[in-house]
């Protein structure tokens, strides 16, 4: 089951530069272990403790999976899969 996962400027340096890579797994923590083994390190940079680390969005197909069920959401098959860090700021 191939995934497209995109990958975010401060996380391609696991992935020699790409923009995008494919992996497999059933859930996201299945994707991510898989990823693991081609890019080694990038999963303590998007998980900690079992759950997606705090400031760290992923996406399934455009849903965010904080809204599904998390690091256990279910996928298949040409879903894509995008990772993005947080974002904050303003003035204080």
């Amino acid at each position: 089951m191939a995934i497209e996962v995109r990958i975010p400027t401060i996380l391609r340096t696991y992935t020699d530069g790409e923009k995008a890579v494919e992996g497999n797994g059933g859930t996201l923590s299945e994707l991510f272990a898989d990823l693991e083994t081609r890019h080694a390190g990038i999963e303590a940079r998007i998980v900690d403790g079992g759950k997606l680390r705090r400031f760290v969005n992923v996406y399934l197909n455009d849903e965010d999976v904080r809204f599904l069920d998390g690091i256990d959401t279910k996928l298949t098959d040409g879903d894509s899969v995008t990772i993005l860090p947080a974002v904050a700021g303003g003035m204080v």
